[in-house]
């Protein structure tokens, strides 16, 4: 067995492996940048070795520098997490030729699968279906938009190097086709290093399911059933689960059958994941997948997997790594119940799911299983991505899993940076997929209901009132005057608007909010992080917390399962304008400009693309805000731009 094992990654898988290897008596190794140097995965570690500064290229990416740490360690095995470096072939021979295991398949299994159009090739020889489309060598934009006249609208461009919705594009029409292709191959250098695509006909209703398949240096291979992850948005997974609703045991044996072929095609070893696409304009049917690709690692939705097999998937890739054989045959794995994961995400579900960067003032999950990397008083980095954490639910049915996962959900509270929370909840709450009626275009059709913001009431703005003058409601002497009645004027701003009320203090746990219908609270009763009472003869609980950020004062109320952030504005600029002038474009997080699409001086039009900056990974386009002339550009392709900053000024509007 593996005595000393270095984890070559960051964040919550960072802290899974570290969780399983120390129950295994496995001594752990972390690495890290200089931005996770007091990170979770680091303390959790028995040692840990910095590997370089900030950017992943520099540290994560690194190779000499990870197995410089390993030597420096005496470590002998690493287990490289997913992302990174996880399915990159030349790592493993690099790990192998310093002596070292590597927790994983083979080089030349990864080789096997990691470009998708070669991975068609080979899947089809192995008589496993294969989505229509082009996959071959050409490159050539003229001959690529032909294909795909051929294949026939819609089509999906895909990075054939790709993973996590980079480099993926889906096009409508033939006169979208090169734009969309120029962004993909941009996007697929800049985060595989290869911009070659290929071309696939876009299946409608597309649902999105994968096998989980295991094999070990012995020849065993088994699966260990199927996930549903149809509920996508730009082509990455939010909500997974096992198993597939709707799934039948004959297209289950035909899925799996086929996800244990590819396997054996390529002699795997360790953990995979065979992905298939299912036509879901109806039931499943077994002649209605087919083969997208095989992601050669631990899935970040593994978790899923291990709660309805009752089995830890870490474990397996240690004993397979250790030369054993897999702990158990076919006929020992069983399905027992129901099982959904949630992605929490630090990104703003309103603002085209933009990522976001802060600190988390506050941290707090609801009931379920957490797999987190992060802490309260941890920063969201604009180097990596914002995951916060994974809430795994599981019970006997599908109705009772969702149900304990909305639950979760709901009582999860997160202050310092926009989260996609509200997006979640009210993903889990949606009917059609409470009916199990789902496909990977959902979340797109509904994103405007997904996505809505709570309105807020009177309750949450006088609980953020509480807080913003740092009451302790149920002081007795809170509310006493010689004359008069106690009271504060508030203002609190949330987003654009300004919330001017007074706030009555009664003393003993009570106050009134003033408005049209005066609100009271009755037997309040608050800490550091809650607030609890009575709304007439109703009782209520609810998160409260109040924090520092950017020199200013934060409330955020979590209340019904709504969450409501709040500003507390400095009363000497509390009434300066806060809304922006409409003359500038500003970068919507820290990032690098890709593209400069405009002139000083040149004429455009409201929506007209300005200007592409790629941050965490992905493409954001910029957009004129109005029509007008272009004033001044302050950046060019390939500099750095902080968020928020100006990037482009458009003339003043005289109107």
């Amino acid at each position: 067995m593996i005595t000393r094992l270095l984890i070559a990654n960051r964040g919550e898988i960072a802290c899974r492996v570290i969780r399983t290897a120390k129950r295994l008596g496995i001594t752990t190794v972390a690495v890290h940048s200089d931005a996770d140097a007091g990170a979770l995965h680091v303390e959790m570690a028995d040692e840990a070795v910095r590997i370089g500064p900030a950017p992943a290229a520099e540290s994560y990416l690194d190779i000499d520098a990870i197995l410089k740490a390993a030597k420096a360690t005496c470590a002998d095995a690493i287990h490289p997490g997913y992302g990174f470096l996880s399915e990159n072939p030349a790592f493993v021979e690099a790990v192998e030729a310093a002596g070292l295991v590597f927790v994983g398949p083979s080089a030349d299994a990864i080789r096997a699968m990691g470009l998708k159009d070669a991975a068609k090739a080979l899947m089809e020889k192995a008589g496993v279906p294969v989505v229509p489309g082009y996959h071959g060598d050409s490159q050539n934009a003229d001959f690529l938009a032909g294909e795909a006249d051929q294949i026939g609208y819609p089509v999906l461009i895909k990075a054939r190097a790709g993973g996590g919705g980079k480099g993926m594009r889906k096009v409508e029409r033939a006169g979208d086709f090169k734009s969309a292709l120029e962004s993909c191959r941009r996007e697929a250098q800049g985060a595989f290093g290869d911009d070659a695509v290929l071309i696939e006909k876009y299946v409608t209703a597309p649902r999105h399911i994968e096998v989980q398949v295991f094999g070990d240096a012995h020849g065993n291979v088994v699966h260990l059933f199927e996930r549903d992850c149809s509920l996508q948005r730009r082509h990455q997974k939010v909500i997974e689960e096992a198993p597939a609703p709707g799934m039948t045991e004959e297209v289950r044996a035909a899925m799996t059958g086929a996800a244990v072929r590819a396997a054996r095609a390529i002699g795997y070893q360790g953990a995979g994941t065979v992905e298939f696409i299912a036509d879901g304009s109806g039931p499943l049917r077994p002649d209605g997948f087919w083969f997208m690709e095989m992601n050669t690692r631990l899935q970040v939705e593994h978790p899923v997997t291990e709660a309805i097999t009752g089995l830890d998937l870490v474990e397996w890739q240690l004993r397979v790594a250790s030369g054993e054989p897999l702990p158990r045959d076919q006929d020992e794995i069983a399905i027992c119940g129901h099982a959904f994961e949630a992605r929490l995400y630090a990104e703003d579900p309103a603002n085209g799911f933009l990522p976001q960067t802060g600190t988390l003032a506050h941290l707090a999950f609801g009931d379920a299983r957490i797999d987190t990397g992060v802490r309260s008083g941890d920063a969201i980095s604009p180097f990596y991505d914002p995951m916060i954490a994974k809430l795994i639910t599981h019970s006997g049915s599908r109705e009772q899993a969702l149900g304990r996962l909305r639950r979760a959900l709901a009582e999860t509270h997160v202050a310092g940076t926009m989260t996609n929370r509200a997006f979640l909840l009210a993903l889990a709450s949606h009917d059609g997929f409470a009916a199990g009626e789902l496909d990977t275009g959902l979340i797109d059709r509904d994103v405007d209901a997904l996505t809505a913001k709570p309105e807020t009431s009177d309750m949450a703005v006088a609980l953020a009132a509480i807080a913003a003058l740092d009451l302790d409601p149920a002081d007795p002497r809170l509310g006493w005057r010689l004359w008069g009645e106690a009271s504060h004027q508030v203002r609190l701003l949330q987003g654009d608007t300004m919330i001017g009320r007074r706030l009555i203090l009664h003393g003993h746990g009570s106050v009134t909010l003033e408005g049209e219908t005066p609100f009271r609270l009755d037997n309040l009763v608050r800490d550091t992080t809650t607030i609890g009472g009575n709304s007439g003869s109703r009782g209520f609980a609810a998160g409260l917390v109040r924090y520092q950020s950017a020199g200013a004062t934060h409330v955020s109320v979590l209340l019904g399962g709504a969450s409501h952030d709040f500003t507390v504005p400095d009363p000497l600029t509390a009434g300066a304008d806060i809304a922006g002038s409409g003359d500038a474009v500003t970068a919507p997080m820290t990032g690098i400009v890709r593209l400069i699409d405009v002139d000083v001086g040149q004429a455009v039009s409201a929506g007209d693309r300005l200007a592409v900056v790629e941050a965490m990974k992905m493409e954001h386009p910029l957009t004129a805000p109005r029509d007008g002339t272009i004033a001044a550009i302050h950046g060019e392709p390939g500099s750095a731009v902080e968020g928020g900053a100006v990037l482009i000024a458009l003339e003043p509007d005289e109107d």
